[in-house]
């Protein structure tokens, strides 16, 4: 029998298509999990998150389920570029979902390649951004692997799939009256479905998990220092950690402040609009102290074409197009930015907010003796005078041939 490797989280989607992927395809499933860094995955009673989503696979009627540990691989090779870019789409959000989709795809290729598969597979509808980041993934580094993409072409809806397993006693984690479809990772997580979909709605309390409500916040200011080495975070409050682990003690501080969650309209890739509930704690934390040490070190001109093109980076990764040569050329370029960014930034959080409230670097380009108006100023005042009328000599000449016309 012809053997897939399904991309399998756990959820709803991926646990029904393991089964219907058997009976209309003759597929031998073989679930491959990413654990990318998902909160609840400590060893307790029956082995973990990741373990028991293993074996829930199993009992969905894969024959074989593989757990693949990627997190610290997760933060070094792909949140670290979003980083180094202050890649937001949209200017809001982190690009949790879209960030880990090249890394899960290369994982399922590898998979196949282990174990003689001639499919991988996704669980993503056809309305979604996912399937293309799969998708165009799979093409850019794996042309010869056919893509399968069970829930896309079985159509059913989310009550349909919910009222499927439960016929087939296949075990999901979803039932009517919790219809939130979630994604989290070491960068963040995502809400969708049910009331969400109301653009008017407020989302309820319990959609929210990695960032405390306003109400239940500390009533004081906590500040953190971050420290960046070569535009990367390297310390918190002067302890050293690797990316993996900063991440998620920034996220855990500034999540108990309220601080990360997003509540936008976005524009999908397929040419919707949806609306999507984000909690990104440690992620805009981490941007923020990010782009203002920025505009500490960089060179006026360096910064300003490194900020035109971070808006088309982060929809470059946002559309599936991670292995690409203008993804991989902009790497290249902000490469040659990122070895002046140096230094501490200071983080205020509260209620719900988190700003730079110091910072400083030995490679900052702030030089105080330059700026001051004080009596140590060295700025050389009377040079501006032949600079201001050369600066404005073209519109001075523009308005007396034509400004008046």
């Amino acid at each position: 029998m012809k053997r897939l490797v399904l991309a399998y989280s756990g959820g709803l989607d991926t646990s029904v298509a393991i089964r219907w992927l058997a009976e209309h395809k003759d597929y031998e499933v073989v679930a491959c999990a990413i654990d990318l860094g998902q909160q609840g995955e400590g060893e307790g009673e029956g082995g973990g998150e990741m373990e028991r989503i293993r074996r829930r696979a199993l009992d969905c009627g894969a024959v074989e389920a593989v757990v693949v540990d990627a997190r610290s691989e997760f933060a070094d090779d792909f949140v670290a570029s979003a980083i180094a870019a202050n890649a937001l789409y949209m200017g809001k959000y982190p690009l949790v979902s879209a960030l880990s989709r090249p890394l899960i795809t290369r994982h399922l290729v590898r998979v196949a390649r282990e174990t003689g598969a001639l499919a991988v597979a996704h669980g993503c509808t056809g309305k979604g951004n996912d399937q293309v980041r799969f998708e165009v993934t799979a093409m850019a580094i794996a042309p010869d692997l056919t893509v399968e993409a069970p829930i896309r072409e079985w159509g059913m809806n989310r009550d349909g799939a919910i009222a499927w397993a439960e016929e087939r006693g296949i075990p999901v984690p979803v039932r009517r009256g919790s219809p939130y479809s979630i994604d989290e990772n070491l960068w963040g997580r995502t809400a969708e479905c049910g009331i969400l979909e109301d653009p008017w709605a407020s989302p309820p309390e319990e959609v929210y998990e990695r960032s405390a409500a306003l109400v239940d916040t500390p009533d004081e200011v906590e500040e953190l220092t971050l420290t960046f080495a070569a535009g990367q975070p390297v310390a918190v409050d002067g302890k050293q950690l690797e990316l993996v682990d900063l991440i998620a003690e920034v996220d855990r501080r500034a999540g108990a402040h309220g601080v990360g969650r997003i509540d936008m309209l976005e524009d999908r890739l397929v040419g919707i609009k949806s609306r999507e509930i984000y909690e990104c704690p440690g992620a805009i934390t981490l941007l923020t102290a990010h782009r203002d040490l920025e505009d500490l070190c960089l060179e006026q001109e360096l910064a300003a074409e490194k900020r035109a093109l971070e808006g088309r980076y982060a929809q470059l990764i946002y559309n599936g197009l991670w292995f690409t040569p203008l993804k991989k050329a902009i790497d290249a370029f902000i490469a040659t930015s990122q070895p002046v960014v140096n230094g501490d930034v200071r983080m205020a959080l509260f209620k719900g907010s988190a700003w730079v409230a110091g910072r400083r670097s030995d490679s900052g380009l702030y030089d105080h003796d330059l700026a001051t108006y004080a009596a140590s100023d060295r700025f050389d005042h009377t040079q501006a005078e032949g600079f201001v009328k050369l600066w404005g000599l073209p519109t001075k000449v523009w308005a007396r041939r034509q400004g008046s016309r």
